[in-house]
């Protein structure tokens, strides 16, 4: 079984207004704009029948979609950088459907990822990039910022041995509900209450 984790996906203009940040960075080898995702929880090596399981326990979340925006530059490896990110503004929604994920992931006994969660879209992974180098990057691109989008499902990811970045595949999408349909009603058989006067 490939390595497996749940993700969120980046809308196409989205990526591609990551893609305008890649280039300018020496020793960067950057994330195809198709690879560009938010992992929401990692999984990792797991047996068909796990894998079955986390697939129905994750259908049984019940979660609104939500706004997204992307925003900022960051990086891994303050003395010895290893990765480019770009981050995500603050969202309730997003943490709370993390943590939905991450109780599933302990109730069925699965290793608890040891970083705590901070949602970003790695762009590029480094190899002997120098620091002043990735402070000049990151000053020229920290205003970073794309418009918000809708968040309106969430994916199990697969990704094949390779060094980092892909490919990844989708395995399984679960939608999130339209939080407007949840006050929609039907008012045609609708009644006023008598009136008491």
């Amino acid at each position: 079984m490939p390595r497996i984790f749940t993700a969120l996906e980046i809308p196409r203009e989205k990526a591609l207004s990551l893609s305008l940040l890649r280039g300018g960075l020496p020793g960067a080898r950057w994330i195809d704009v198709e690879n560009y995702h938010i992992t929401l929880r990692f999984i990792g090596d797991v047996d068909f029948r796990t894998a079955d399981e986390v697939v129905h326990w994750l259908d049984r979340i019940e979660r609104p979609s939500f706004r997204l925006t992307l925003a900022g530059t960051g990086n891994f490896g303050s003395r010895k950088p290893h990765a480019i990110w770009a981050g995500v503004s603050p969202s309730p929604d997003l943490f709370a459907l993390q943590g939905d994920i991450d109780r599933i992931c302990q109730r069925l006994g699965l290793r608890a990822d040891p970083r705590k969660f901070m949602p970003h879209v790695t762009l590029a992974r480094l190899r002997g990039t120098k620091v002043p180098d990735v402070v000049d990057y990151l000053s020229a691109r920290g205003n970073f910022q794309t418009l918000p989008f809708t968040v309106g499902r969430f994916v199990l990811m697969s990704s094949r041995d390779s060094v980092g970045g892909g490919p990844y595949k989708v395995e399984e999408a679960f939608d999130l509900y339209d939080p407007m349909d949840a006050y929609s009603f039907d008012n045609s058989d609708w009644q006023p209450a008598n009136s008491m006067w």
